[in-house]
């Protein structure tokens, strides 16, 4: 029998199909071929399916590192880059799969999502006792984002003064170092679930240059604790943290501001997943935008109310110029 490769997300109503057509032809209602049954099953879902994602490489001392986006050809020069981080342990194919609405998105507004690979599955961020092989062997990240920005500006005409990075876990840390260490190049990041090393643990020195900066943390998370202290990840040793609070006070410090920032309770569209968010931004005309989202009763994970990386992906348009 011959076998259908389908998108995900078919194979459940392709077997449906199947069996309902089985139970039509025995009552001798119609025929139909398998081929014409295959066709019309792959019509149904083709149009919603998304596009594979492009892969590429570069060698960067010695090492190939690898990376994946979804190829949009922009229509215009004011295309967007956005490059999604995936957490300790992960990769980019992985990360690109939990973010089906921002694909979407990214075909309706016209930007490019890209997911690179960490190396060996971990970033070489700011964590100085991390205990992955990329902090040990000091792997340079900073060359390689530098080259996938050149690439896709070569090769997409992407705008390089449009271009982000939204991190989840290990994946906010490496947020957080491109904003640390490239802020000319990065007009934007979102970290999620990652608070930024405390003073001891810290290994990037820092440009101090005002960043807009969102931050997604959830007050119950027993690996990334809201309240500062040492990151608890089984065999992977991180460090100790600083909280969420100080962690955003240090960006909206260095964004010049003081006092207390707005909040705003978000809709609780999921009463069910015991979460509610609260949202806490600095605004000001010609300062970086400085956010965190509090999810009050999040782990580890993402919340229900919101799709993060829209939420990313807003964040990230407010800081466009018009």
């Amino acid at each position: 029998m011959a076998r259908l490769n389908l998108p995900d997300g078919v194979g459940h109503v392709f077997l449906t199909f199947i069996v309902t057509f089985k139970s039509l032809t025995n009552n001798h209602l119609f025929r139909i071929t398998s081929f014409s049954l295959a066709f019309l099953v792959l019509s149904l879902f083709c149009a919603k399916a998304q596009p594979p994602l492009k892969s590429d490489s570069v060698l960067i001392d010695g090492h190939y590192r690898t990376f994946h986006f979804n190829g949009t050809q922009p229509t215009n020069a004011a295309t967007s880059l956005i490059f999604v981080l995936h957490g300790s342990g992960g990769d980019g194919i992985q990360m690109a799969r939990r973010t089906s609405r921002l694909e979407e998105k990214a075909v309706e507004e016209n930007f490019i999502t890209v997911y690179p690979d960490g190396y060996r599955k971990f970033w070489n961020e700011c964590r100085k006792t991390a205990s992955s092989e990329a902090n040990i062997e000091n792997i340079d990240e900073i060359s390689f984002f530098q080259y996938m920005i050149l690439y896709f500006k070569t090769k997409y005409k992407i705008n390089d003064r449009q271009v982000f990075a939204v991190g989840t876990s290990g994946g906010g840390h490496m947020a957080y170092k491109l904003a640390l260490l490239m802020p000319a190049r990065f007009r934007a990041v979102t970290a999620i679930i990652a608070n930024l090393p405390d003073d001891q643990n810290m290994d990037c020195a820092g440009l101090n240059v005002p960043m807009a900066v969102m931050i997604i943390n959830s007050t119950t998370d027993p690996v990334n604790p809201y309240n500062g202290g040492e990151v608890r990840t089984g065999n992977f040793k991180a460090g100790t943290v600083r909280s969420t609070d100080a962690t955003f006070q240090y960006w909206s410090s260095l964004a010049g501001y003081r006092g207390r920032p707005v909040k705003e309770s978000l809709p609780d569209t999921d009463p069910a997943d015991g979460k509610v968010i609260e949202r806490y931004a600095f605004r000001k005309n010609n300062r970086p935008e400085v956010v965190l989202l509090k999810v009050i009763g999040g782990k580890h994970d993402y919340p229900n109310d919101i799709d993060v990386h829209l939420e990313a992906w807003a964040f990230f348009k407010r800081q466009i110029p018009k």
